[in-house]
Parts: structure tokens; C-alpha cells; sequence
């Protein structure tokens, strides 16, 4: 039987995501086993962002410093501005090395179900942004649910006077997808994007 603080270390880890209880004690017991090549630098990280953690007052973003290091980056476009939902979709995003402009977090989406309203996400900060100028191309990055897209139109209705494009991201097929495995909404929406072939 484990230390009492052992269990609460491996109860804190549980309710990670992707992270059950036998997984949070497989965890714990390689953090012991490596306590010093392991859990001493785990500590250590955990303390300093603690410490240093920050919420980007431009974006929305979670860095250690305001304003973030994507806001903070000359070498992005700031005339393109790319909008997620959470902090998650805007990491996963910039991995990809894709996207060279800013990014504006809304805080989730909108839900009548859960009772997520306009004024419980960014979206007066983001109309903020774009009423500022030097903006040419917002693009909506909503999930492809139907909240995201609930919201991508809400967006775009109140968007629509000003002078940007405002695109959104291409929803279909996923590359290596078979189809007799996908949904009937993933089909209709491959069937409405397509394009000629070149």
C-alpha cells in the first residue's frame, strides 16, 4: 500500500486527460523508480511554470510571457488572423507550420445546450481587433461540430463589415480516410467542397 501522499500524487495525475488510474500509477511508479532523472525535472518545470504562467492579453494564448511568443513574433503576417476555439485547436495549428500569421482564442464555442453565450467567449475582442485595421484575411478554424459551425456563422455575421476575407478551413475527407468508415456528415461535406481535378 502506498504513502498517502504517494495516492494523492497518483490521484492528481488520474485526472489528467488520457489518464486513468492505472495509468497515472504506472506513471508515479516511473517517476520514483527515475526520481532523478525524471521526477527532480519535473518538478522543476511544473515550479517555473507555475510561476511564470501567463494568459496573452492580445490573443488568448498560454506562455510564460504577455504578450505571447507567436503575438510577440515579427516574422508573422499580422494581416492574417486565424480563429480557434481553445488554446489546444491554436497549439495544434501552429505545429503544423502552416499557418504564418496571428491567432485569436475564443474560449470555446457557442452552445445553447450548455449555455456558452456571445459574451462568454472573446468575440467582442476579437470584433476589437479586426475594427483596428491591418487585417486582410480572418480565417475561421471552428471544430467541425455543429457548435463550431453554429458559431463560424455568428462570426461571420458579425464580420461581415469589414474589409477582410474571411475563408474557413477545408472540411472533408481525412487523408488516408476510407470511405465506407466515414460519417454521412464528413461525405456531404467532401461532396460540397469539391473541386476540379487539376
Amino acid at each position: 500500500m502506498a504513502s498517502s501522499e504517494i495516492e494523492a500524487l497518483t490521484q492528481a495525475l488520474a485526472r489528467l486527460p488520457g489518464l486513468g488510474p492505472r495509468s497515472a500509477r504506472r506513471a508515479v511508479l516511473h517517476l520514483l523508480k527515475k526520481r532523478e532523472t525524471t521526477l527532480a525535472p519535473l518538478l522543476r518545470a511544473l515550479e517555473s511554470v507555475n510561476e511564470r504562467l501567463a494568459i496573452c492579453h492580445i490573443c488568448g494564448n498560454v506562455d510564460t510571457v504577455d504578450p505571447c511568443g507567436i503575438c510577440a513574433d515579427p516574422r508573422r503576417d499580422a494581416r492574417a488572423l486565424c480563429i480557434v476555439e481553445e488554446v489546444a485547436d491554436l497549439w495544434a495549428l501552429d505545429r503544423s507550420r502552416l499557418f504564418p500569421g496571428r491567432f485569436h482564442v475564443l474560449g470555446g464555442r457557442l452552445s445553447a445546450l450548455e449555455g456558452v453565450r456571445p459574451e462568454d467567449l472573446t468575440i467582442d475582442q476579437l470584433v476589437g481587433r479586426v475594427a483596428q485595421g491591418g487585417i486582410d484575411e480572418v480565417v475561421l478554424a471552428m471544430n467541425a461540430t455543429l457548435e463550431g459551425q453554429t458559431t463560424a456563422h455568428y462570426l461571420a455575421e458579425r464580420l461581415e463589415s469589414y474589409p477582410i476575407r474571411l475563408t474557413q478551413l477545408a472540411h472533408g475527407l481525412p487523408v488516408g480516410g476510407e470511405l465506407d468508415y466515414l460519417d454521412e456528415g464528413t461525405l456531404a461535406q467532401a461532396l460540397r467542397a469539391r473541386r476540379p481535378v487539376s
